[in-house]
C-alpha cells in the first residue's frame, strides 16, 4: 500500500479519521462523534455519559434475552512528543509498507476501528445472537482515569446495569497478532510518605533526628519482603515493591534533615488487597517508632479471569483465526478493564501488537487490523450465541 492508499476499506478509512484527530488526553477531538454516527446508523442505541472535560461514549444493541458483551476501549491518546522525529507526521494516518503510522494508531485507535466494523457486521447478520453487544469508550484511559470508565462504571451499578464479558482492545500482542492476551491485571498502590525528624548539625546527631536513618530499614524491609509467600498466586507474577522517589536533605552537607519524603508503588495479586496493604506497611513505621504521615492512592484491585465463556471463545477463535494458542498472562500495567471487573464481568484483553506504542513512529499492521475485525466479530458471536 502507498502512502495514501486505504484499499478501499471501511476500516482502515475509519481508522485513519480517528488517528488525524489530535486527541491527546483527555480531549476526545471529536473521535466519539464518529463512532457514534456509524453505530447509529447500524441500530445501535448511543448515549453520552460525559463528566468535566472527559468524553464517554456507551452504544449497544440488544437481541432478546441473554448475556451483555461489551468491547471497551478508548479515544484519547498519549502526547506524539517532537513531530520532526517521525518518519511520518504524527496525525496524519499515512498508510506505507503495510502499516497504518501515527500517534494512538496502535493504542488504540486501530482496535476501535476494528471493534466498530465488528459491530457493524454483527447487526447485519444478528439472526443467531441472543442478548446485548455494545462499546464503551473513554477519552480518559491514558490521563487519571478518574471521570472515564470509573465514573460510568458508577452510573453502571446505579442503574442495576450488568456487564457479563468484557473484551478489552488494548494492544496486548508481542510478535504477532493474538500470541498473548491478558486475562487479569495486578493491583496498583502508591504511597507518598512523609517522614518526620528533627534538624541539627552532623557533627551532634545526638541532638537530632535523621528521617533518613529512620526510613532507610524499613524501606529496605518492604523491598526483601517476600510479599506472595512460598506459594506466588496462580497466573499472576509476584507482588512488588519499588521506590519511585526520595527526597531529602537541605542541600548542605553539615546538616541533618528535619524530614524526607519517599514515594513507592506496590503491584499486587489478588492475595492482596488494597486496606490489607495499607494497614501492614502503616503498622510496621508504627512498630519502628518512626513518625510519618501516609498519603495513598490506589489505581485499581486485581482482578483476574481464570476460566469461562469468554476465555474459551477468545482461545477457539484465535486457533481458527490465526492459527495459534495464546500465551494467556497477567503481566504489564493496569486498563480500563479493572472498572468492568467489580461489576462481575468476565475480562479480557486482547489488541494489535504493542513493540511500538507511546514511541515515536507507532504504527500498527494493516493486516493486524484487518483480522482483528473478524477476530473480535467472531469472539461476540461464540459468547452471545444462541446454541451456546
Amino acid at each position: 500500500m502507498n502512502r495514501q492508499d486505504n484499499g478501499d476499506s471501511p476500516l482502515l478509512a475509519l481508522a485513519q479519521d480517528l488517528v488525524r484527530r489530535r486527541s491527546v488526553t483527555p480531549d476526545d477531538g471529536g473521535c466519539q462523534a464518529i463512532v457514534a454516527e456509524r453505530l447509529r446508523a447500524s441500530g445501535f442505541t448511543v448515549e453520552s455519559l460525559d463528566s468535566g472535560d472527559v468524553a464517554n461514549l456507551w452504544c449497544w444493541r440488544s437481541w432478546g434475552e441473554g448475556p451483555v458483551f461489551m468491547f471497551l476501549g478508548h479515544t484519547d491518546v498519549v502526547p506524539s512528543g517532537p513531530a520532526e522525529r517521525w518518519r511520518h507526521p504524527p496525525f496524519d494516518a499515512v498508510i506505507a509498507d503495510g502499516y497504518l503510522h501515527g500517534r494512538g494508531s496502535a493504542d488504540m485507535k486501530g482496535s476501535v476501528a476494528a471493534m466498530v466494523c465488528a459491530l457493524e457486521n454483527i447487526a447485519q447478520s444478528a439472526q443467531s445472537i441472543a442478548g446485548t453487544v455494545g462499546l464503551l469508550l473513554t477519552s480518559d484511559e491514558e490521563g487519571d482515569a478518574i471521570l472515564g470508565v470509573r465514573h460510568v462504571v458508577k452510573i453502571f451499578k446505579s442503574r442495576g446495569q450488568h456487564v457479563d464479558f468484557c473484551l478489552v482492545g488494548e494492544p496486548s500482542s508481542s510478535l504477532t497478532l493474538g500470541d498473548v492476551v491478558r486475562i487479569g491485571r495486578r493491583g496498583s498502590l502508591t504511597a507518598t510518605v512523609d517522614v518526620r525528624g528533627v534538624q541539627g548539625h552532623v557533627a551532634y546527631p545526638d541532638k537530632a533526628v535523621n528521617p533518613i536513618h529512620a526510613v532507610l530499614p524499613i524501606l529496605s524491609e518492604l523491598q526483601q519482603r517476600n510479599w506472595d509467600g512460598d506459594e506466588p498466586y496462580p497466573e499472576f507474577p509476584p507482588t512488588s515493591f519499588q521506590i519511585a522517589n526520595f527526597n531529602a536533605g537541605t542541600g548542605a552537607s553539615n546538616v541533618i534533615p528535619g524530614n524526607a519524603r519517599v514515594q513507592f508503588n506496590l503491584r499486587y495479586s489478588p492475595r492482596w488487597n488494597a486496606q490489607n496493604l495499607i494497614d501492614d506497611i502503616e503498622a510496621l513505621f508504627l512498630a519502628a517508632g518512626v513518625e510519618a504521615a501516609f498519603e495513598w492512592h490506589r489505581s485499581g484491585e486485581p482482578f483476574h479471569t481464570s476460566g469461562g465463556i469468554l476465555r474459551n471463545a477468545v482461545r477457539k477463535i484465535l486457533a481458527k483465526q490465526c492459527g495459534i494458542t495464546p500465551e494467556e498472562n497477567t503481566g504489564g500495567g493496569t486498563s480500563d478493564g479493572r472498572f468492568i471487573a467489580t461489576m462481575g464481568a468476565e475480562i479480557v484483553e486482547l489488541g494489535p501488537i504493542n513493540s511500538s506504542i507511546h514511541q515515536i513512529d507507532e504504527c500498527v499492521a494493516v493486516q493486524d487490523l484487518l483480522q482483528l475485525q473478524h477476530i473480535y466479530q467472531h469472539i461476540a458471536r461464540d459468547c452471545l450465541s444462541r446454541n451456546a
